[in-house]
């Protein structure tokens, strides 16, 4: 039986890898541009009215410590205890452990009656790791309020097929071989765009935007390239993220949409 990826084996290796280099800073860097045009309140200091935000799989929560900066409430599940420890610390030295409320467990786990409505649920990166993501999305949107934000990231597989293209693995495209090695942080499930929208039309939710995430970045074939004048990758990164034929490429896609 297909079983959910836990990262407990994996959280140090996550947060050097993915959250604190340069491919998380673009994601990073997309996310917020995406809420400042779509759900500005995410993104703006709470003043009087703080948004509770739901962390799904959320790792060391390395998007909603931002939120919680800014005076909104988390609460991040996940099921690796090491990743929520990191997550507890980052907030800690924050200064935000105060916005935070950690939920060892699965999202499948998260019970409505023991939690707020949500205004935000932030799905990112999970879909590609879960056996059913279906299900998942659908109990995700129950936990949204009327006219809350569904804020989901997922792994492209046809970013993953162009990649590979790219590079002559074709042994890997003929064999369709795409799914992670063990120990890898590639997704045991990753999955095409026209899929997981299909997932979403069938949800009480109407989407709102559209964008890929690492666009060009990922397909520099020299690393030294990759990481020349960060400022201008993610300048360029953000200036393409909607445009097509760029958005179809990116390594990861984000999709914002609000519950109806």
């Amino acid at each position: 039986m297909k079983k959910d990826r836990n990262f407990d084996d994996l959280a140090f290796r996550f947060e050097k890898k993915v959250y604190g280099s340069s491919k998380g800073s673009i994601r990073l860097a997309v996310l917020k541009k995406d809420l400042e045009d779509f759900f500005p309140r995410a993104v703006q200091p709470a003043k009087q009215s703080p948004l509770e935000i739901l962390d799904a799989g959320g790792g060391t929560g390395p998007f909603s410590v931002t939120q919680a900066r800014l005076g909104h409430r988390i609460t991040l599940c996940d099921l690796s205890i090491r990743m929520l420890a990191l997550a507890e610390k980052k907030f800690k030295e924050e200064g935000v452990s105060r916005n935070l409320n950690c939920c060892h467990c699965s999202i499948q786990q998260l019970n409505p009656a023991m939690l707020p409505a949500f205004d935000m649920v932030l799905c990112h990166g999970v879909v590609g790791w879960l056996a059913e993501p279906e299900t998942v999305l659908a109990h995700l949107v129950s936990l949204l309020k009327p006219g809350g934000m569904l804020s989901l990231t997922f792994y492209n597989l046809n970013g993953m097929i162009f990649k590979n293209l790219l590079r002559a693995n074709y042994k890997k495209i003929v064999n369709k071989a795409y799914t992670g090695y063990p120990g890898s942080l590639t997704p045991t499930h990753p999955r095409y765009p026209e899929q997981v929208l299909e997932w979403i039309q069938a949800l009480p939710l109407k989407r709102l935007c559209h964008s890929g995430i690492r666009v060009f970045h990922d397909y520099i074939l020299d690393p030294k390239d990759r990481e020349k004048t960060p400022d201008t990758v993610i300048d360029l990164e953000l200036e393409f993220s909607r445009k097509l034929p760029f958005r179809d490429l990116g390594r990861y896609q984000h999709l914002l949409a609000v519950k109806t």
